[in-house]
């Protein structure tokens, strides 16, 4: 599991790669409620490749703010492929970034099901690259109480944007 200054670490890596590789990163954040944001804003120098961070709690806010389809929502679930692939990509079209990552999961301790257990989160990712936005999305299943799950996930996301700005 991630802590603290494993996150720190990672934050600044990214910051450092963004800066060096002339990309800017946005952020989609769910049961993560900013920490990922935070993460990133946290480092000096930060402004220079982070502008746009949107926490969207609610699946309102999700189709309001981001357009995730309130199909996919009915569909899917907040907690899904689907969704985390659509609110990267409306983040990525509403910054204007390279790079838009998105959470969503069940930290628990309650909100879990046997589908969508408690420490399930899933990460989208949408990469500009030319005309066109890549997306993919993973899921991950994290162990402890609601703290670690988003500890785990903010590192996590974290992780992910390094290894797309790599790829």
């Amino acid at each position: 599991m991630a802590d603290h200054e494993s996150i720190r670490k990672l934050a600044e890596a990214l910051v450092t790669e963004l800066t060096e590789s002339g990309k800017a990163v946005a952020t989609a954040e769910s049961c993560t409620g900013g920490w990922v944001a935070k993460a990133i804003t946290d480092i000096p120098g930060s402004s220079m490749v982070f502008g746009y961070g949107i926490v969207s709690y609610a699946n309102g806010a999700k189709e309001s703010i981001i357009g995730v389809k309130n199909k996919t929502l009915e569909d899917h679930g907040s907690v899904s492929a689907e969704v985390v692939e659509e609110m990267a990509e409306g983040t990525l079209r509403l910054s204007g970034a390279d790079i838009a990552v998105a959470v969503s999961g069940v930290a628990g301790p309650a909100g879990g099901s046997r589908e969508k257990p408690v420490g399930m989160v899933w990460f989208g990712w949408a990469v500009r690259d030319g005309t066109k936005v890549l997306l993919d999305s993973t899921r991950e299943k994290f162990t402890g109480d609601r703290d670690l799950i988003r500890e785990a996930s903010v590192a996590y996301a974290l992780q992910g944007v390094r290894e797309r700005i790599k790829s």
